[in-house]
C-alpha cells in the first residue's frame, strides 16, 4: 500500500486533531522492539518450535466434546478442508474448530473491531477506533439481532460454531493458537476469551458497513463546496452513460404479478401512480440525478466543510473488514446460459475486488452431509469467512450463486441543530437516547464515553472534539433553525436495524432452485448484494436483494436537515419491487457494478452507480464470442477475468499520438503508444507510460483544482483564495496542503473519471483544461495543451522511477502488490514484517479494467485493490470448476499454505474445485477424524 508523504509543518499546525493510521499499534511494537534489544534472544523466543507450535493438525484424530458422531476433514494439497458429518449441528462444529485452527487470531482481531475493542488488543492507539465502533455499536444490535430476529435454527447453528471454536481453545496458551500471540506476549497477559454466536452475527455488521453504498460520495461531494459550484460538481459526477454501457436488468420486472417494467412495452407504471414514456421524457419519483446543494444549509458552510473533513478522518482511520476502501472499488460476476456454453450447462463466474489482505479475507471450504437427510441438510462449497458458519458465495448440488456489491444507497447522513441535552426536530426539542460505553485498554486506564442517538441515529459527530467545537459555530441559511448549541453530524443506515442476514446464508446454502433462491435473497437484508443465479436444470437468473430505503425529499446524495420531517426515510422498498431477471433471452447476466436498472424504474437506488466500463467490457468479450458462432468454455470464462484492457487508453491514445512533441526524449516515450493494442501486460511499457500520461492528466484537470480535504496529505498547491472573485492574480494565492491518505485521494482514476474526460474529450476549451500560469510554468488554455504537458510530466517522472532507458520500464515495476498481516505486519520492527508480510508481485490489469487490478492516481501506482478471488462454476460438471484465492488457507505465517496459492493468482491460473465424494477423495492428501 502506498504510504504518505511527509506533511509539511503548515500542514501539520492546521491538523492538530488528526490521528495517523501507524498509531494503531505504534505503542505496542515500541514495546516489542525494546524487549528485542534487550536480550530476548531470536534463537529463544523465535524459534522454530514457536513458529511451528500453532500449525494446525490435519492428520491422526482428535476427540471434541459435544460432537455427536465421528467427522471427517479432508484436505487437498492446498490444505482446502472439505468435511464431511451426519448432523447439521456437527457440521458447523467441525467447521469452527477448523477455522479456529487456520485462522483464529484473524478471527480474534475482526470480533474486536466489531465490538470496538481493538484498545484491549494493542492500547491506546486504538481507543479513538473503539469509541467510533462503539458509537456504530455492531456488537449490540448483533446482540439484538441474535436475541430477536433469527430463526430458532440459525441460532443452533451459530451456536454449534462457538462450541467448535471453544473446543479448538480448549487448554492452548497464546503461542499455540498462533505466531502473533506469542508477540503480544512480551507486553502483556492478552489471552484469547472464548467464542459467542454474537461474535459472529458482529462479523456480518462490519461487512455491511464496508459495502454500504455511497457514503464516501455524499461526503465528497460536501467537501467540493467550500472550492466549487454547482455545475462543475455535476461535471464530476455526471449522470450515468445509459446509452452506451448496459445497465444489469434489460429483460426483467420487480413484481411477478402486475407492475411490469422496462420490458419494452413503450411505458411503465410506477407504484406512486407517476408515468414514465419509453424516451425518459416525464421523471417519476424515482431518477438518478445527482444533486450538487446541501438541503436546508448553507452550501458554502465552512463549519458543515470541517465537520464533514473531520468525519472522513475518523472514518479514514477505521481498519477495513472486509478490505474495502477508496471510490472505484468494486466486482465482477456473470453467468452465462447453456445455450452459448461448450457443456450445453451455465458457466458462472465470479471476483470480488477488495484491499488486499493477508491473509485473504476469503476461506476456501467444502460442507456436505454425509447423507443429505432433514437431519443434515447441506452439501455446499465455496468462500467462507473465518469466523461465520455457512458459505458466503459459492455451490451446492443443484445451484451456484456469485455476489459483487450493488452499492445501492443504504446510507443517509443528517445534519442535527443540538439544543442542551435535546436536539431539533419540527417545532421541538427531543432528548437524545443515550448510552454509557466503557473502553478497556491495554496496559492503560479504561476510558468511558457517552453515546448519543438522535431519531435519524448516533451521532457520529461526538466522536471527534473538533467537529464538536466546529458545530457550535455552524453558520446555516435561513431556513435552518438558530446555532442554539451547535450542529452535529447523525447516521441513518439500515444495518443499524436488527435484520436476517445470517438466516439467508444457511436458506441460500441449501436451496435447491430459483424459487428458493429468491426466498433466501428475501432475507439477505443488508448489505445489499448483487446475486447473479445459475442452476444444473440450464437456469439463470439475477435478484437484487436489500433492506433499500425510500426517501421523503431528497435522493441522499448529499447531507439533509435532521431537524425537517421531510427529509426522513418514508419505509423500505418492497421484497417484490426489487428488480431481477430470470433466463433473459440475449442468455447472459453481467453484473460488475454498474447501474442495475435504467431510470425508468420508479424508485431511486442511488444517485453514485459504478459508470459500466468493466460490465460492457465484459459484455463485449461474451458478444464476440457468440456472434462469432463459439462457445464458451470455462476457461474462456478465465480468460476473461484476466482480460487486462484499458478503456480509457482506447479513447485517449489517438489524441495523444496526434501531439506535436518536440522534446526527443518525450517524443522517444510517445512512441511507445504506436501501436499498442491497449493491454495492460506486466512487462508493457506502454502501459506504464500511458498510466502515468493519464495520473498526470488528471492531476493537471482537476486534482489541482479541488479542495485540500480531498487531495494528497503532503502535497501542497499555490491555489486562489476561496473567497477570490476577481482574475487569477498569483501574488494573491495562498499555499494549501492536502489532508487525505494516498489512497483514498481523489482524483482516484476510477471509471467515474473515464466518463468525466469522456464528456469533455471534444470540447478543447473547456474550462476544466485550463491551468493558471505558476512561477516555473506557463497558462495551459486548452486541451492539447494540458496533454502535452502531461506527456511531459510523465516522461520525467517515470524517468525518476524507473530509469532514462525506456526499454527497461515495465508497468509491473510501478504495479506492485504487497501483502502485510493488518495488524503487526503492518508498522514496526522489520524483524516482524519480514516474518508476517509477502511481495513483492508486479501485476498487469488497472483501474476499471475486468483484471481490476485497482491503484489510486492521486496517490502513486501501487496496487490498493485486487480481485481477492476468482471462480468459475460449471453447472455441466460440478468437479470441473475452478477456484483460486489471494493468499492460501493459513493465516500463520511459515505454514505451507500461507500464500501458495497467490504466485498462480498473479499469473491468472485457477484450481482444481473438487465437490464430490470420489473427486474429493482423490485429491485428499491429509484427513483428521474428529471424534465425539
Amino acid at each position: 500500500m502506498p504510504t504518505d508523504n511527509p506533511a509539511s509543518s503548515g500542514q501539520q499546525s492546521g491538523k492538530s486533531g488528526r490521528k495517523k493510521r501507524g498509531r494503531k499499534v505504534r505503542l505496542l511494537l515500541i514495546v516489542l522492539v525494546l524487549a528485542i534489544i534487550g536480550g530476548v534472544g531470536y534463537g529463544a523466543f523465535w524459534s522454530v518450535s514457536t513458529v511451528r507450535a500453532s500449525f494446525p493438525q490435519t492428520k491422526g484424530s482428535i476427540t471434541l466434546d459435544g460432537l455427536s458422531g465421528p467427522v471427517d476433514v479432508k484436505r487437498d494439497g492446498n490444505g482446502i478442508p472439505q468435511i464431511y458429518a451426519s448432523s447439521d449441528e456437527d457440521l458447523f462444529m467441525a467447521q469452527g474448530y477448523v477455522q479456529a485452527q487456520d485462522r483464529f487470531y484473524e478471527m480474534d482481531v475482526r470480533r474486536h473491531m466489531t465490538a470496538g475493542r481493538l484498545s484491549e488488543m494493542f492500547g491506546e492507539g486504538q481507543v479513538d477506533n473503539d469509541e467510533f465502533l462503539r458509537t456504530l455499536g455492531w456488537h449490540r444490535i448483533a446482540e439484538e439481532e441474535y436475541e430477536k430476529t433469527l430463526s430458532a435454527e440459525t441460532k443452533k447453528y451459530l451456536d454449534a460454531y462457538a462450541k467448535g471454536v471453544n473446543a479448538y481453545l480448549a487448554g492452548k496458551d497464546g503461542d499455540e493458537i498462533s505466531l502473533e500471540y506469542a508477540a503480544l506476549g512480551f507486553v502483556g497477559d492478552y489471552k484469547p476469551e472464548e467464542w459467542t454466536p454474537v461474535d459472529s452475527v458482529a462479523w456480518l455488521k462490519a461487512m455491511a458497513w464496508d459495502l454500504r453504498g455511497n457514503m464516501q460520495d455524499e461526503i465528497d461531494r460536501a467537501l467540493m463546496t467550500s472550492r466549487l459550484g454547482p455545475k462543475q460538481i455535476a461535471d464530476l459526477y455526471p449522470r450515468y452513460p445509459y446509452d452506451r454501457n448496459k445497465t444489469i436488468v434489460q429483460e426483467g420486472q420487480y413484481d411477478e404479478l402486475t407492475k411490469t417494467w422496462s420490458d419494452g412495452s413503450g411505458s411503465t407504471q410506477g407504484t406512486d401512480g407517476s408515468t414514465q414514456s419509453a424516451d425518459g421524457s416525464t421523471q417519476g419519483t424515482g431518477g438518478t440525478g445527482t444533486g450538487t446543494g446541501t438541503a436546508g444549509t448553507s452550501t458554502d458552510s465552512s463549519a458543515l466543510q470541517t465537520q464533514l473533513d473531520g468525519l472522513y478522518d475518523v472514518l479514514e482511520d477505521l481498519p477495513e473488514a472486509v478490505g474495502v476502501n477508496g471510490n472505484g472499488i468494486g466486482s465482477n460476476s456473470w453467468v452465462v446460459s447453456g445455450d452459448h456454453t461448450i457443456t450445453g450447462k451455465p458457466l458462472l463466474a465470479n471476483d470480488p475486488h477488495l484491499s488486499a489482505t493477508l491473509p485473504s479475507v476469503w476461506y476456501q471450504m467444502g460442507l456436505h452431509c454425509k447423507s443429505v437427510s432433514e437431519k443434515c441438510q447441506y452439501d455446499v462449497s465455496g468462500y467462507t469467512f473465518s469466523g461465520m458458519p455457512g458459505v458466503i458465495i459459492g455451490h451446492n448440488a443443484d445451484i451456484a450463486w456469485g455476489m459483487t456489491n450493488s452499492g445501492v444507497d443504504v446510507t443517509d447522513l443528517y445534519l442535527e441543530k443540538l439544543t442542551g441535552d435535546g436536539y431539533q426536530y419540527g417545532s421541538k426539542v427531543l432528548p437524545f437516547d443515550t448510552r454509557e460505553e466503557t473502553i478497556e485498554v491495554a496496559g492503560g486506564e479504561a476510558k468511558k464515553i457517552v453515546v448519543r442517538t438522535t431519531n435519524n441515529g448516533p451521532l457520529l459527530s461526538d466522536r471527534n472534539d473538533e467537529l464538536v467545537q466546529v458545530g457550535k459555530k455552524a453558520s446555516v441559511d435561513q431556513d435552518a433553525p438558530d446555532r442554539g448549541d451547535g450542529y452535529g453530524i447523525a447516521l441513518r443506515w439500515t444495518a443499524l436495524d436488527p435484520g436476517t442476514s445470517m438466516d439467508a446464508v444457511f436458506a441460500m446454502n441449501k436451496a435447491k432452485d430459483w424459487d428458493d433462491f429468491r426466498e433466501a435473497a428475501a432475507l439477505f437484508d443488508v448489505p445489499s448484494q448483487n446475486l447473479t443465479y445459475a442452476d444444473k436444470e440450464g437456469h439463470i437468473g439475477y435478484q437484487l436483494p436489500g433492506r433499500i430505503p425510500t426517501r421523503g425529499k431528497g435522493d441522499g446524495s448529499l447531507p439533509a436537515p435532521g431537524w425537517d420531517a421531510a427529509y426522513r426515510w418514508t419505509g423500505y422498498i418492497d421484497q417484490d419491487e426489487l428488480p431481477y431477471e430470470y433466463d433473459p433471452e440475449r442468455g447472459y447476466i453481467v453484473t460488475a457494478n454498474q447501474a442495475v436498472v435504467d431510470d425508468d424504474y420508479p424508485y431511486t437506488l442511488t444517485t453514485d452507480w459504478g459508470y459500466g466500463t468493466r460490465a460492457q467490457r465484459i459484455t463485449s468479450l461474451i458478444e464476440s464470442k457468440i456472434k462469432g458462432g463459439g462457445k464458451i468454455s470455462t476457461d474462456d470464462m478465465r480468460q476473461m477475468q484476466m482480460d487486462n484492457s484499458s478503456e480509457i487508453a482506447k479513447l485517449l491514445v489517438p489524441l495523444l499520438l496526434k501531439i506535436d512533441v518536440n522534446d526527443k526524449y518525450v517524443r522517444q516515450a510517445q512512441k511507445l503508444l504506436e501501436g499498442w493494442d491497449y493491454t495492460q501486460d506486466a512487462d508493457s511499457a506502454a502501459a506504464a507510460y500511458f498510466n502515468s500520461v493519464w495520473r498526470n492528466i488528471l492531476k493537471l484537470a482537476f486534482g489541482n483544482k479541488l479542495p485540500k480535504e480531498l487531495r494528497v496529505e503532503g502535497q501542497c498547491l499555490s491555489v486562489e483564495p476561496v473567497d477570490s472573485t476577481g482574475p487569477a492574480d498569483e501574488d494573491r494565492r495562498v499555499r494549501e496542503c492536502g489532508r487525505r491518505d494516498a489512497d483514498q485521494a481523489q482524483p482516484d482514476g476510477g471509471d467515474r473519471w473515464f466518463e468525466v474526460v469522456r464528456r469533455i474529450i471534444d470540447d478543447q476549451d473547456n474550462d476544466w483544461w485550463s491551468t493558471p500560469k505558476t512561477r516555473t510554468q506557463p497558462a495551459v488554455d486548452t486541451r492539447d495543451e494540458l496533454f502535452k504537458r502531461a506527456m511531459r510530466d510523465a516522461r520525467w517522472e517515470l524517468t525518476a522511477k524507473l530509469g532514462k532507458d525506456i526499454d527497461t520500464w515495465s508497468w509491473g515495476r510501478l504495479h506492485r502488490l504487497f501483502l502485510k498481516n493488518q495488524t503487526l505486519g503492518t508498522e514496526g520492527p522489520g524483524f516482524l514484517q519480514y516474518m508476517l508480510n509477502r511481495g513483492p508481485w508486479k501485476l498487469g490489469g488497472g483501474e476499471a479494467t475486468v483484471n481490476a487490478t485497482g491503484w489510486n492516481a492521486a496517490g502513486g501506482y501501487e496496487v490498493v485493490w485486487v480481485p481477492s478471488m476468482r471462480m468459475v462454476v460449471n453447472l455441466g460438471d460440478l468437479d470441473k470448476s475452478k477456484w483460486i484465492n489471494l493468499t492460501g488457507a493459513s493465516g500463520h505465517a511459515y505454514n505451507a499454505h500461507y500464500t501458495d496459492q497467490t504466485d498462480k493468482w498473479v499469473k491468472g491460473e485457477l484450481l482444481t474445485w473438487s465437490f464430490t465424494d470420489k473427486a474429493v477423495e482423490a485429491n485428499t492428501s491429509d484427513t483428521l477424524l474428529l471424534k465425539p
